[in-house]
């Protein structure tokens, strides 16, 4: 008899798992407040590939510009504005060769990432066609202003500046100051 009144006192002290109607609406509310608040802050991919392929050409200015004067080596940037390409060759006794550095030979530009156009004060502002930008022994021949446009109509300006090789990564469409 003792066996039968613990099993029966068992069943009504146990109370079966789970979660009542209102623990399921307050642990929604929070997780939907959390989402509010930390979604918009979030940055969007096409602007991160926008950023991320600006900062990745300053990088190779950058680098193109210590590397023609460390190594007094001529190199020409192509950048080919109709397909959107950007290709760097080393110049030996005249003739474009492949650089032997694997650095040049990745992809620049990132998927949705469009060279919108690009300015040299002896050229103006071009925005089809293809422009070439040598480095020399002293680095960049000239200033140049690249303008990179992402999927949602964002923009990057990169500017690069000959004299001490400075090149800057900036936010949105930026015009030239002559």
């Amino acid at each position: 008899m003792t066996g039968t009144r613990n099993s029966q006192l068992g069943t009504q002290n146990c109370r079966h798992g789970g979660f009542t109607l209102i623990e399921m609406v307050v642990v929604l509310v929070v997780i939907s407040l959390v989402a509010v608040l930390v979604v918009p802050r979030l940055p969007s991919t096409d602007a991160a590939n926008l950023r991320s392929s600006a900062r990745s050409l300053g990088a190779v200015f950058r680098y193109l510009g210590d590397r023609s004067v460390t190594t007094k080596t001529t190199y020409r940037m192509a950048l080919d504005l109709t397909d959107n390409t950007i290709t760097v060759k080393k110049i030996v006794n005249g003739e474009e060769n492949a650089p032997d550095d694997p650095f040049f030979a990745r992809k620049l530009l990132s998927e949705g990432v469009t060279i919108e156009d690009v300015e040299i004060p002896r050229l103006g502002k071009l925005g089809e066609g293809a422009v070439n930008v040598d480095f020399g022994v002293a680095g960049l021949g000239e200033f140049i202003m690249i303008h990179l446009k992402g999927v949602k109509d964002h923009h990057f300006t990169l500017t690069a500046i000959p004299e001490g090789g400075r090149v800057e990564v900036l936010e949105g469409y930026q015009e030239m100051k002559l």
